[in-house]
């Protein structure tokens, strides 16, 4: 199993962050800060820190790597043709390459070389694919499609064809093929005091170590960014609270609701608070209890008074008078039908029957018991005097007994009994003064604790006598629609605040008691802290979130530990740095002109980084930089590259993007020598972008 094989099948089994962070790092070999960003949003994810950007993992894939060839398979590209939206070459062209030996692709500036280039890199999933494909320039936006090839290969002999579409999964076959140019020259070297090489798919896990350490810093700095100072809560409650135990106990487990439920201060509780500040900051409390109790007594009278009142003229009462009323009304109207017959007698007077009348002969009635003391009325006979004009009554006598008759009917003592019910209720209510006894003073104290219900008091007081008034005109005149509704009472209001008063006069009379007054101290420093807990309940909150927020950057902290990535990096640089890749680096530095230079392996792993350094026999050596020129450093690069993909013992081609750049033409005869005699052990080799041409011999 190849290295990038056995970091794909571990990164498996990493945090889903950290896989993300390789796949970025096979994409890009160096992190910018905004990969930084995403990476530590992704590992705050993970531990329940939510991503306003919404964030997602896009793990190490096997189509980012170069896939595993079998070693009896053998793979031999031949010809990349019909290349379509690749910057502007042609379409429908055909470029072979040849089966054996060294394959040479040259032309002037402009002529396609680089487009060739990046499409080999890309199909061949190399090692860096950050030079973009573009479309050409000269189409029209939105005419542009996907840049796509095809490449005739040969596989153990036999003729196929595979298809190559950008940013899709490459095809596997071409894996095999390995990329050398510009940019994996400087994968090689390092920007330490000495060169170090790292086979390629170890400095991933070197990159990876690092990114590690950086994400620590971010996750470090936002740390200190959300640190918590509990003392700024000290005012809020003492010990003995629920609330001083709540802020003595603060953490990232602590529920918000149980500050939400601790911080709900009803209007009552609030009030209470108040009272029992007021009873324990009293001056004379028995005193003051005594003038307390008087109060509560007299505003308890007043609202009994209320209810008292309320009832002579309230809607019972209004009904009750219209009913006699009425009922008088009609047993009137009644007689007045009986007592026509007198009208209808031209003997009578007018009037006969009549209530004066009525009250005439009850005179009459009363006279005769001290005239006739021994008869009884009307019966006197006819020799009897009338007891009004003194006449002899004669045929009086009989007009008597029919008045008797007359006053005696069951319509006239109806009337009578409904007259009397009538006036019985009416006297009542006119001799009532509805007065609630609510004086100066007592309104003036009732204000001074209740401003709105001294008014309501007062109001209903005058509601009341008007009320009285339009009852007893409405008896007269019968019309009932003009009297005002009724209003409500504020008797029960007036009561709650007697038995307020009688309750503060308990709490001061507790006062004097030593246990008493503990209890409502207790009782008086719950509720105060739980109304200061309301008004800093955004803040406490607000710490609470920053509690939890640090929990979990704590944890995320344990998620950026570099002993695993150092032990896999320990285990993969055993399989594959040995004497072996010693002697084959200094052969090939020796091959290319720089045989002055011997490797020296020492092996150390410091944050999961595995460095081979080499140690130059330079007097006053300090870096590679100042050491060796552009030319020297780039030999190396490329022995770097030929020492690793023989070591591996592939026989695969090897694409060679412009390797003599910056060279003078004495090392390009070196490495021009070199790539012809590797040329005889594989079958091709592809070389691009340089002006001139090399032949299997060596010559140029």
């Amino acid at each position: 199993m190849s290295i990038l094989q056995d970091i794909l099948n571990w990164s498996q089994g990493l945090p889903a962050w950290q896989s993300d962070a390789i796949a970025r790092l096979f994409e890009k070999q160096a992190l910018s800060n905004d990969d930084l960003e995403d990476l530590f949003a992704l590992i705050k994810a993970e531990h329940g820190i939510s991503d306003s950007k919404g964030r997602t993992v896009k793990k190490l894939s096997a189509q980012q790597i170069p896939a595993a060839t079998p070693s009896n398979t053998h793979v031999e590209v031949l010809a990349m043709k019909n290349l379509r939206h690749v910057n502007a070459i042609a379409e429908n062209q055909r470029l072979a390459f040849g089966a054996k030996g060294l394959t040479v692709i040259y032309g002037d500036n402009g002529s396609g070389k680089s487009g060739y280039s990046r499409v080999l890199k890309r199909a061949c999933r190399a090692r860096d694919q950050r030079e973009l494909i573009h479309p050409n320039a000269k189409l029209p936006a939105g005419k542009t499609e996907q840049a796509e090839a095809v490449f005739e290969l040969s596989i153990n002999g036999v003729p196929r064809e595979a298809n190559w579409v950008n940013d899709k999964p490459a095809p596997e076959d071409l894996s095999s093929l390995a990329i050398f140019d510009a940019r994996c020259a400087r994968a090689y070297l390092d920007t330490e005091d000495d060169f170090a090489y790292v086979p390629y798919g170890l400095d991933i896990l070197e990159e990876l170590a690092r990114v590690c350490k950086q994400v620590e810093d971010l996750i470090k700095t936002e740390q200190s960014q959300n640190t918590v100072d509990l003392t700024v809560f000290d005012w809020m409650g003492g010990p003995t609270t629920q609330v001083g135990t709540l802020i003595n106990s603060l953490s990232a487990k602590t529920k918000p609701s149980r500050v939400e439920e601790l911080a709900t201060v009803s209007d009552k509780e609030s009030a209470r608070r108040d009272e029992l500040y007021k009873t324990l900051t009293a001056d004379n409390p028995k005193e003051k209890a005594t003038q307390l109790r008087l109060r509560s007594t007299r505003i308890g009278k007043i609202a009994k008074t209320a209810t008292e009142k309320l009832a002579m003229v309230d809607g019972a009462a209004e009904t009750k008078l219209r009913g006699l009323v009425n009922a008088h009304r009609n047993a009137k109207a009644a007689v007045e039908l009986a007592s026509r017959v007198f009208k209808d007698d031209a003997t009578f007077l007018p009037g006969t029957g009549g209530e004066a009348w009525k009250e005439l002969f009850e005179a009459a009635r009363k006279f005769c018991t001290e005239a006739y003391p021994a008869k009884e009325f009307p019966n006197l006979g006819a020799d009897a005097q009338c007891p009004l004009c003194q006449q002899p009554l004669k045929e009086g006598a009989d007009r008597l007994l029919r008045f008797e008759m007359f006053v005696r009917d069951e319509a006239e003592q109806t009337t009578q009994a409904c007259k009397k019910a009538f006036e019985d209720e009416y006297k009542t209510l006119m001799v009532q003064s509805l007065a609630l006894g609510l004086d100066d003073e007592l309104f003036a104290e009732i204000e001074g604790m209740d401003k709105a219900l001294a008014a309501a008091a007062r109001d209903f007081e005058n509601a009341l006598t008007d009320r009285q008034g339009a009852i007893k005109a409405a008896c007269v005149s019968n019309k009932w629609d003009k009297i005002m509704p009724e209003l409500a009472s504020p008797a029960a209001q007036l009561q709650a605040l007697a038995d307020k008063l009688t309750q503060e006069a308990t709490s001061l009379d507790n006062v004097s008691d030593a246990k008493a007054r503990a209890a409502m101290q207790a009782d008086f420093d719950e509720l105060d802290a739980r109304m200061k807990l309301a008004k800093a309940k955004p803040a406490v909150l607000a710490v609470i979130g920053k509690l939890d927020l640090q929990a979990k950057l704590k944890n995320c902290l344990g998620a950026v530990k570099t002993t695993a990535i150092s032990n896999k990096s320990k285990e993969l640089a055993e399989k594959v740095i040995s004497k072996e890749l010693a002697d084959a680096l200094n052969k090939e530095f020796k091959s290319l002109g720089a045989g002055n230079l011997q490797v020296s392996l020492q092996s150390h792993s410091a944050k999961g980084k595995a460095l081979h350094k080499l140690k130059l026999e330079l007097p006053q050596a300090k870096s590679l930089g100042d050491t060796l020129s552009e030319g020297e450093q780039r030999a190396i690069a490329i022995g770097s590259f030929l020492a690793e993909v023989n070591i591996g013992g592939g026989k695969g081609g090897i694409v060679f993007d412009d390797p003599v750049s910056s060279l003078d033409h004495k090392r390009r005869e070196h490495v021009a020598a070199r790539l012809v005699q590797e040329a005889t052990i594989r079958h091709h080799h592809l070389y691009s972008r340089h002006l001139f041409c090399l032949r299997p011999d060596g010559g140029s």
